[in-house]
């Protein structure tokens, strides 16, 4: 019996890359199978808190390497304080009149030494693909079907050229609109689809030096995010020469699930929805492209996975708990996952080489204790994301009667913040061996008192996915 599994990873996301990472460092055999014709990610930066990063450190040192040669910068350019600040400021309300600049903060968090670092995501993408090692990814491969039959001792899965491969078990990272979800749960059910968050999202990648022309050297270069009735805008440096801005708007109309993500927009449709608001906020959308993209933003609040495993097939990422984007931690999240479960496959290869059990028997248990470890976290991310946008967009910035009440909502947000950034990675380690090697003991003492031996040659019943 082999001693290493063979897992099949569905997608090449940063979360699907991390994953394949940790898992061929630890000696897995992978293959990953990315349905575009190229690696691309979309939006204009992304940032990771220092937890995230530790987990990165157990998954694979080379991912934290990889970040940090994509340009990551500390999301406060301070020459005099290194650590991170994340900063919540009035976007919206009656400004100085000795000060047109001048906007009102309501909120500082400090993140710590390189509490949160920034990178353009098309360039941490890049030099992520340069650590898995050669012959693991296949482009142009969209998923069709898979096929899970307990009497069989491979799962196949079927793609839409015709071509069919085979695997011990599938870990799907194919994204917010995954078809792996769809199969996992039915086309019927409505968690199998994202719904739409009736946000929308503008996004843009500016010049340093023209920021800092259009809202001062301070508030370029560390972050800051503009709150104000029905829309907030993020800016952050994603490198040491340009900043990442995203503006996200309340939108009472539909998108239907059928139409693209994505429409063409103007600046000028920017400047209709921040009608009214201060100049600081107004100079900086004046930087925009003239021409731009429109994001609606879809998550998976209103259907949650029930369960994101079934058999040998499992879910991670934003295919199990995609979130809309407004505590900036989907891809940590995944991370997250990812460091479950590539602990849970060097517990499984230390079995399988010690033969306590078969290997379809290691991989659903890893499964179901990779579920039991991450839904309950990753479903609050969703909730919680609803929940902050809400704050940050409350209508009533707009009444300056109701001005204590709403800037009250920031201890609110200083908790939630706190629950994301002090993840103890570790404690979740030690939490996921043990759940796992509890299970695995009930498994095998089953096998045992049924089979009168030990019990590795035990079949289950039929599972189709």
């Amino acid at each position: 019996m082999a001693t290493t599994p063979e897992i099949a990873i569905v997608g090449g996301g940063i979360v699907g890359l991390v994953l394949a990472a940790g898992l061929t460092r630890r000696g897995v055999q992978v293959k990953l199978y990315e349905q575009a014709r190229n690696f691309r990610e979309i939006g204009a930066g992304i940032g990771f808190t220092k937890n995230t990063v530790g987990c990165m450190e157990k998954i694979n040192p080379a991912v934290v390497t990889a970040l940090r040669s994509g340009g990551a910068v500390n999301v406060s350019l301070d020459q005099q304080d290194p650590k991170s600040y994340l900063r919540w400021i009035d976007g919206y309300g009656q400004q100085r009149e000795d000060d047109p600049m001048y906007q009102k903060p309501l909120l500082k968090l400090d993140a710590g030494v390189k509490g949160w670092e920034t990178v353009r995501r098309d360039q941490f993408l890049e030099d992520l693909v340069k650590v898995i090692p050669e012959g693991v990814v296949h482009l142009r491969k969209r998923l069709d079907t898979i096929e899970d039959n307990e009497d069989v001792d491979k799962v196949y899965l079927n793609f839409t050229d015709g071509t069919r491969v085979e695997a011990d078990a599938v870990i799907a990272c194919d994204g917010i609109k995954s078809r792996a979800r769809q199969l996992l749960l039915g086309p019927d059910n409505p968690a199998s689809y994202p719904q739409y968050t009736h946000k929308v999202a503008y996004r843009a990648l500016i010049p340093m030096d023209k920021v800092v022309a259009a809202i001062g050297e301070y508030k370029t270069f560390r972050q800051h995010m503009h709150v104000g009735p029905n829309a907030h805008l993020i800016h952050y440096p994603v490198n040491t020469n340009t900043i990442g801005a995203t503006v996200v708007v309340s939108d009472p109309n539909d998108w239907p699930q059928d139409k693209p993500t994505t429409a063409r927009a103007s600046r000028k449709d920017v400047f209709e929805a921040l009608a009214g608001w201060c100049t600081p906020v107004r100079n900086l959308v004046e930087l925009f492209p003239e021409e731009l993209d429109q994001w609606a933003l879809f998550d998976l609040f209103e259907y949650p996975v029930p369960k994101y495993n079934k058999g040998r097939v499992c879910l991670m990422g934003d295919s199990a708990h995609a979130s809309s984007p407004h505590h900036g931690a989907g891809a940590s999240f995944g991370i997250e996952d990812a460091l479950c479960m590539s602990t849970l496959m060097s517990e499984l290869i230390m079995d399988l080489r010690e033969h306590r059990t078969c290997k379809a028997t290691a991989l659903r248990t890893a499964f179901e204790t990779y579920d039991k470890i991450r839904r309950m976290r990753t479903q609050w991310l969703v909730n919680s994301s609803r929940r902050v946008c809400d704050l940050f967009q409350q209508p009533e910035w707009a009444n300056p009667a109701k001005r204590v009440k709403t800037e009250s909502c920031f201890e609110e947000v200083k908790d939630r913040s706190f629950k994301i950034w002090h993840f103890d990675s570790t404690a979740m380690v030690d939490d996921t061996i043990r759940e796992y090697r509890g299970s695995m003991n009930l498994a095998t003492n089953k096998v045992k008192s049924v089979n009168g031996n030990n019990g590795v040659s035990v079949r289950h019943g039929t599972n189709k996915v």
